[in-house]
């Protein structure tokens, strides 16, 4: 299986108590719901040992509706689409979580279910992403699972450690981890994941992302 990454975007909720400020956010609430965002970002990935590449992920919400597209995700010459639908809630403690369903094609051909959700306390914040691929047989299905637990140590710095977890029908689990860090300037988030740090099957995954 590939390494993968995503991005993730950590949405907090600002509540006020002035009847003036509720109507606004309203106002602000539908306007965004009828409004387009987008973004896109690639992953350079350094593989010791083993074949180097780079994944593509670009995205398009408006209100809960989320649309995504993949290239070298599932698999090296792999592409995908994804429709899901977002829910979000809390108030101190934000929660958001989006199912989705799409296919792939190229090297991986197959329908695929997952989920994208996302938890935020403060500067604390959890991410997981999952996705269950059934193969064209039983021996090669496989679930896959990206995560990371952050902190926002500045409102341009956000590091912590990400994991990922696959499973193979039939195979022993595959699970690796190691820090991140990711710098933000205006529109544009780069960043970087060292998985296996020093080991003989370490992996570097480089991120530059832009949102429009």
């Amino acid at each position: 299986m590939l390494i993968r990454a995503t991005a993730v975007v950590v949405s907090l909720t600002l509540a006020t108590g002035a009847h003036s400020a509720d109507d606004a956010g309203s106002h602000d609430t539908a306007d965004a719901a009828r409004t387009w965002a987008f973004a896109l970002t690639a992953y350079p990935t350094d593989v010791r040992g083993g074949e180097n590449y780079t994944s593509v992920i670009a995205a398009a919400d408006r209100g809960p509706v989320h649309l995504e597209a993949r290239y070298n995700y599932e698999s090296i010459g792999g592409r995908s689409v994804y429709a899901g639908w977002t829910f979000s809630g809390g108030d101190s403690l934000t929660w958001q979580a989006t199912p989705i369903a799409g296919g792939a094609w190229g090297t991986t051909q197959s329908f695929i279910a997952g989920v994208e959700a996302s938890v935020a306390w403060r500067a604390v914040d959890f991410y997981i992403e999952a996705e269950y691929v059934p193969g064209r047989s039983t021996h090669d299905h496989y679930t896959y699972a990206w995560s990371e637990l952050g902190v926002r140590a500045a409102p341009w710095l956000r590091v912590g450690v990400a994991g990922q977890h696959t499973r193979t029908y039939g195979e022993d689990r595959q699970f690796q981890r190691g820090p991140f860090a990711q710098l933000t300037w205006g529109v544009v988030t780069v960043g970087g994941y060292w998985f296996n740090p020093g080991a003989d099957d370490q992996v570097f995954v480089a991120s530059v992302g832009v949102k429009f």
